[in-house]
């Protein structure tokens, strides 16, 4: 089908909407209602009901003592691990769901990289009565079998992707078909990328991660920090605690992507670093693309940050300066994995350790005073028989 590309939901030259005609009114269907939702006050007491309540907001601003010492500058985790179903995607999930109920639609489609969002999309669609259906690529459903399954029993209906690269891209490619296929579908995205409005909605529901974080180290430490570190892959849970410093420039704002197996490899997933702009899933952003300019082959040992688009708010930033970008490889984030699991006793999310692994590199480029407030994304259960796999019983 033709594409038709709507100067709407623009951050700077990047967003909008490049979708075929039949998506087109179902985007404007949605954009209409969550302007409309989004002000109306049962609607906003709801949302705070279900936060505080069901998903166990706010989070806590966990000051991580023995890595500070280690590393030698102060270091605070915003504990999104700790939110129900194990993540930040819950935030943006139950937002999406009652939207959908609003709309008066009766199934929710999502994709689904490592798993986390499938299992959030799940948990909300069963919440508030919506049918549910999930795309998830081979690859990751293989390293994801325990998310696939909590999925199922949940009550949703997981469809495997063997088509493609087996991982996040194909599994947006299999929604988006099932979502034109199916009228009367709300597709439930889970990160800041796609076509007008979702880059905007998403980042909308995830923006409570920097506002509780920006009241918390205001108490902790009286002053704003001097740093903020999280992983991207589409974007949502780094633009979710980025959002409410963008203003603040004293702030610095670090972005760490997966280098993979090596950037001169051609088996990472480094979109920003090395990806150059294109369109990918309706909307325009840095991509990494071939010749062309289809999707190229990408790669992370964390399934949840192999995409090769990312944020166009994100994309944005990187051209206006305001984002600062790192990368850190599969080893790297195995070793920060490790390490937080043994100093601090927590294990992380393999999508969070690449963030960590970016305060290990950087150690001698903060100083002993210096602030820095890393979004803990996610728990690492997901991740246990991965790394076991990898490393065997080197633990």
């Amino acid at each position: 089908m033709e594409q038709v590309e709507v100067k709407k939901g623009y951050f700077g030259e990047y967003g909008g909407q490049f979708v075929p005609g039949p998506l087109l009114d179902y985007l404007n269907a949605v954009d209409a209602a969550y302007n409309e939702l989004k002000e109306k006050p049962e609607f906003k007491a709801r949302m705070k009901s279900l936060l505080s309540d069901y998903a166990g907001r706010p989070s806590p601003l966990y000051f991580a003592e023995k890595m500070s010492e280690k590393l030698g500058y102060k270091i605070y985790f915003k504990r999104e691990d700790l939110n129900h179903t194990g993540a930040h995607k819950i935030n943006n999930t139950l937002g999406q769901a009652l939207l959908a109920k609003y709309m008066g639609m009766k199934e929710v489609v999502a994709e689904t990289g490592a798993g986390q969002h499938g299992v959030a999309t799940a948990t909300a669609a069963a919440l508030v009565g919506l049918k549910c259906t999930i795309y998830m690529g081979e690859i990751d459903a293989e390293k994801q079998k325990m998310n696939v399954y909590r999925m199922k029993l949940l009550g949703a209906d997981v469809h495997v992707v063997k088509s493609g690269d087996r991982v996040l891209k194909d599994a947006i490619d299999e929604a988006l078909m099932y979502l034109v296929g199916h009228p009367g579908t709300f597709y439930l995205l889970g990160s800041a990328v796609g076509p007008h409005p979702y880059p905007t909605m998403v980042r909308d529901f995830q923006k409570i991660i920097g506002e509780e974080a920006k009241k918390q180290i205001m108490e902790k430490e009286g002053r704003l920090p001097d740093c903020l570190v999280a992983c991207v892959g589409g974007g949502s849970n780094a633009l979710g605690l980025f959002y409410d410093f963008i203003k603040d420039e004293g702030v610095r704002l670090v972005a760490v992507e997966p280098a993979g197996k090596g950037l001169d490899t051609g088996l990472h997933a480094a979109t920003l670093t090395l990806g150059t702009p294109g369109v990918i899933h309706g909307f325009r952003c840095y991509l990494i693309q071939d010749e062309n300019g289809n999707p190229g082959k990408i790669h992370s040992i964390a399934s949840g940050l192999d995409y090769p688009g990312v944020s166009p708010e994100f994309s944005n930033l990187k051209d206006i300066k305001r984002l600062e970008v790192a990368t850190i490889s599969d080893e790297e984030a195995l070793d920060a994995f490790d390490m937080v699991s043994r100093e601090e006793g927590i294990i992380p999310a393999l999508e969070t350790a690449h963030a960590i692994a970016y305060l290990i590199k950087e150690k001698d480029s903060f100083g002993k005073d210096d602030v820095v407030i890393l979004n803990f994304s996610g728990r690492g259960d997901k991740d246990v028989e991965t790394v076991f796999n990898i490393r065997g019983r080197q633990a």
